[in-house]
């Protein structure tokens, strides 16, 4: 299951002639024809009964600690069910609680995220812990307004917290919701404005948290892209997408900007030790606090290995032999662009006196190594150099 932030905020359209607010026309299921229905309680009866019976045994569903409901949201967006259970647990093993994680140092934070990608999160959940020790006398607030001022909590954040951990009867709209009313009301391009509305008027008084789960699991696990299981799913008789045998052009699909590629030189730089140079990035950015081998974008015409060589010498590495041995290329996919990294091997030493490029590098060994936090393409060329 991928959970996708909301889009940003825009005024709703018109309904156009299409399915009305709550919940939609509802087609009868032999039939095929259709009934309005203004009374939102049968949607949630529904629903809610699915989910009772049918709910995913996932350990953040063992209890509604709010600091345990929140880990377990921010580490779920945009990230599947399978891959995060492991990181859960890990992470509460540390970080128990709001002061454990707010007392500990950020590359530990990063450490214990390492690999789950979208490092910006942890890096908002370790500043929102401390604001909340500080203010909040390490107690997750249940206002909303007051969930809303730490860093990291969006729309679908403080909705999705305050919904499953205090019981407020807000909506929590991810990509699955999208999708789900999406095909309930058969509406191809739904607007952020108009999900919310919708959504906000589903949720009921009475288990407003189990709501917003049921209605997210079940377009992870029924209601998905491609090949729903519609005859299983408990709104099979509520959407007009079903009815009107359009569930696979519903919503329409995103176009997609060109993602850009970059091709980046990298050096990995050992000395007569076996210690390897390793910089730190700037908090700020892609990848931020993270460590990795230093990289250069090379300039037009200007051949990897150079550009390798002197990411090297501007990290404070002295380069004894500029031909350095080239490692297999390493390609990544981030969100917004295909990296391609060029690795060379280098031999050298520490420069005296070291630039002040050089403050937030160290020269370490491969098992030291295993104490910082390395981002995926990081780790594998450790790898190749090490192999």
């Amino acid at each position: 299951m991928k959970r996708v932030s909301p889009e940003s905020e825009s005024e709703p359209e018109s309904e156009s002639g299409r399915s009305p607010l709550l919940p939609g026309a509802i087609p009868d299921s032999d039939s095929g024809a259709a009934r309005l229905d203004s009374d939102s309680g049968s949607f949630a009866q529904l629903l809610l009964q699915h989910y009772d019976a049918h709910r995913r045994d996932l350990p953040w569903r063992q209890d509604a600690d709010p600091y345990r409901v929140w880990i377990s949201e921010v580490m779920l967006q945009q990230t599947r069910v399978e891959t995060v259970v492991p990181y859960y647990r890990r992470w509460l093993e540390r970080f128990p609680d709001v002061g454990r994680l707010a007392d500990a140092p950020a590359d530990d934070v990063l450490k214990q995220w390492e690999g789950l990608g979208y490092y910006g999160r942890a890096r908002n959940l370790h500043q929102a812990a401390g604001l909340v020790r500080d203010r909040h006398a390490g107690a997750l607030p249940s206002d909303p307004a007051l969930l809303r001022a730490l860093p990291g909590f969006g729309e679908y954040t403080v909705g999705a917290v305050a919904s499953i951990a205090f019981g407020r009867r807000l909506p929590a709209v991810d990509g699955n919701v999208r999708r789900v009313l999406s095909r309930i009301h058969d509406r191809a391009t739904p607007t952020p404005a108009w999900l919310r509305a919708t959504a906000a008027a589903l949720v009921p008084a009475d288990r407003p948290g189990d709501f917003n789960q049921a209605l997210m699991e079940l377009g992870a696990t029924i209601c998905t892209p491609r090949s729903p299981r519609c005859p299983d799913c408990p709104l099979r008789g509520l959407c007009l997408a079903r009815a009107r045998g359009t569930v696979d052009d519903v919503p329409a699909r995103r176009r997609r900007a060109a993602v850009p590629t970059v091709e980046l030189a990298t050096a990995v730089v050992r000395d007569a030790a076996g210690r390897l140079l390793l910089v730190r990035n700037p908090d700020a950015g892609l990848l931020g606090g993270l460590w990795g081998f230093p990289v250069a974008e090379p300039a037009p015409g200007e051949p990897p290995l150079r550009a390798a060589a002197g990411a090297a010498v501007r990290a404070g590495a002295t380069v004894h032999d500029a031909e350095g041995a080239e490692l297999p290329p390493v390609r990544h996919q981030f969100s917004h662009l295909t990296a391609t990294y060029r690795p060379f091997l280098f031999e050298g030493a520490p420069a005296l006196p070291p630039p002040e490029t050089a403050a937030s590098a160290r020269w370490l060994t491969p098992d030291e190594i295993r104490a910082h936090a390395l981002p995926v393409a990081q780790r594998r060329i450790l790898a190749h150099a090490r192999a």
